[in-house]
């Protein structure tokens, strides 16, 4: 029988413990856009890696001493050798990282989904490595590009070993093709020996996600399998040899919610596991919080955590096979303690650009395929603003100016202030409420032959666009532009001193800026794919080419 939402929602507690309970985990750990969570632990030090697809910069790292706090380290992949994601199709770009450490150095591998659309996925894998998980990170080695969600397993007989999903683009054939194994040698720096294909099919389909651990004499295999949409799930197989064969656990599925269509936590599935100082275990796997009576998920997949058992004969499990909303931890220390002493009031952000030796944009903030430059983003020529120099147009999969942060609440509230000056209808800036190239809402400043400057909202729906109100600004100074998000909708307001909020427009429809809604499916093929989540931010372009210049004075957003 399946709990109830409310049984959903009660803490679970970790294994072990006694009659003292450590900090408690409240799921999602990692709100917003964050999906594939690959978890690592070095000494006490815990680190989660995520996936970016075509944000930047590519892979976003956070740290943990109590594995309740997170703390955001940034992005691992800050430069174009380590990934240039310009052109990369929407939902493209970087999957599925994995972290690992061998040797004294971070082992990070990923996959770069160059194009996923028809039949084919052309992409390329590659690992880097550094002595620290804030880098510097070596040039990356090229992998075998036969699947996606490569990850590196390190033996404790001193090999180290590369898995990930085998691709099938022929006709008739499931295109999830299974699981493969080849060793990695880590002094050639290189694959070699032989491609063994480890794991088949579920039944389900779409085996992806592979994750190895040793314990007890057994190679455990964590899989995600079903899609990674309301179908997903985490499973386990294992065998006496790192080749196989490998036997699924009998006992079903490690964790989902495909059964559940009530549970708060939707998609669970795809994670890793992490094993404490203490002995205790974790899964961090990710899941989707859907618009109350409605299947989208405008905040694309988080990351959870879970506390994990071992049965008698050896196979790992989570309480009811299903994600708990809050789960006690083990963890005691001094600092751990101090950490977990944290305000539950809505997270916020603040950036007014003007820090002392401003050197780039806080780690909150994304570009999109695009590494910040100086060509186009500048934190100096204006002190106590970012500069934008206007570029693409906000459908382009090339060059826009556009820096932005992770929607992270059904409830939120972004402003800026935007100092711009065009003279042509074919420049903009402003505040933008974003999914992809396809879909977005746009309150932007930008100029109208009979009017003037003007206000103006727009808004994608993938080929219709449509403009809304188009209202007059007097004279050429600043203007304060607000963005409201209440669930399904997304309010825009302006003012010219940050008080006396004007709407315009309309309401808009925020659950377009969502995962299902992303996703389009012609003749029973997936044309377009949505696999991110929505973001507010500051955007500029000048599609007349001269690059006109926007001043933004502050962005902050906070959760309502």
């Amino acid at each position: 029988m399946l709990p109830s939402t409310s049984d959903a929602s009660s803490a679970v507690v970790a294994p072990g413990i006694g009659a003292r309970l450590g900090p408690l985990i409240r799921n999602p750990v990692l709100t917003g856009f964050h999906p594939d969570p690959s978890i690592l632990r070095v000494g006490r030090d815990y680190y989660l890696a995520t996936s970016t697809f075509e944000w930047v910069p590519g892979v976003t790292l956070h740290h943990s001493r109590d594995l309740v706090n997170w703390h955001l380290l940034g992005g691992a992949l800050t430069e174009s050798r380590l990934a240039d994601l310009v052109g990369t199709v929407d939902s493209g770009g970087i999957w599925a990282p994995c972290l690992s450490y061998a040797d004294g150095q971070f082992h990070l591998v990923y996959t770069h989904m160059v194009s996923n659309i028809g039949p084919y996925r052309d992409l390329r894998n590659f690992v880097i490595t550094a002595p620290s998980p804030t880098g510097p990170w070596s040039n990356p080695v090229p992998l075998h590009n036969r699947g996606f969600d490569p990850s590196f397993f390190h033996d404790e007989d001193g090999r180290s070993w590369m898995l990930s999903m085998t691709y099938e683009h022929r006709p008739g054939r499931d295109s999830f093709g299974g699981i493969i194994l080849q060793e990695w040698s880590r002094q050639e720096r290189r694959l070699v020996g032989p491609v063994h294909h480890i794991f088949g099919g579920t039944g389900r389909g779409c085996v992806e996600g592979p994750h190895l651990y040793q314990r007890n004499g057994w190679y455990v295999l964590l899989l995600a399998d079903g899609g990674t949409g309301f179908n997903h799930g985490a499973l386990v197989a294992r065998s006496r040899e790192i080749t196989g064969p490998y036997e699924l656990d009998p006992a079903g599925p490690l964790l989902t919610t495909r059964d559940a269509p009530e549970h708060p936590l939707q998609k669970a599935g795809h994670g890793s596991l992490v094993e404490t100082p203490e002995g205790e275990w974790y899964l961090a796997h990710l899941c989707a919080r859907p618009i109350p009576g409605t299947d989208r998920c405008v905040m694309g997949r988080e990351t959870a955590l879970q506390s994990v058992e071992w049965t008698d004969d050896g196979w790992p499990c989570v309480q009811d096979g299903q994600p708990a909303l809050s789960v006690h931890t083990v963890t005691h220390s001094a600092e751990a303690e101090a950490e977990s002493a944290v305000t539950t009031a809505g997270y916020r952000f603040h950036d007014g650009f003007d820090a002392p030796g401003h050197a780039g944009l806080d780690p909150h903030l994304m570009t999109l395929r695009l590494h910040a430059a100086p060509d186009w983003l500048e934190l100096t020529e204006s002190p106590g603003h970012l500069r934008l120099r206007g570029q693409q147009s906000l459908a382009s999969a090339h060059r826009q100016s556009l820096v932005a942060h992770r929607q992270t609440s059904l409830r939120c509230q972004a402003q800026t202030v935007v100092d711009f000056r065009p003279s042509s209808a074919q420049q903009m800036a402003g505040l933008v409420h974003i999914y992809n190239t396809q879909l977005w809402h746009y309150l932007h400043l930008t100029w109208d032959a009979d009017l003037g400057r003007v206000l103006r909202t727009g808004s994608l729906d993938y080929q219709t666009y449509q403009e809304g109100a188009v209202i007059p600004v007097p004279g050429e100074g600043p203007v304060h532009l607000r963005a409201d998000v209440d669930e399904a909708t997304t309010r825009f307001s302006w003012s010219t001193d940050g008080t006396g909020w004007i709407r315009i427009g309309g309401d808009l429809d925020a659950s377009l800026l969502s995962d299902e809604y992303a996703t389009r499916t012609i003749a029973g093929r997936i044309t377009n794919w949505g696999f991110t989540g929505a973001f507010l931010g500051m955007a500029v372009q000048d599609l007349t080419g001269a690059a006109l210049h926007a001043d933004f004075d502050h962005f902050s957003y906070h959760e309502v």
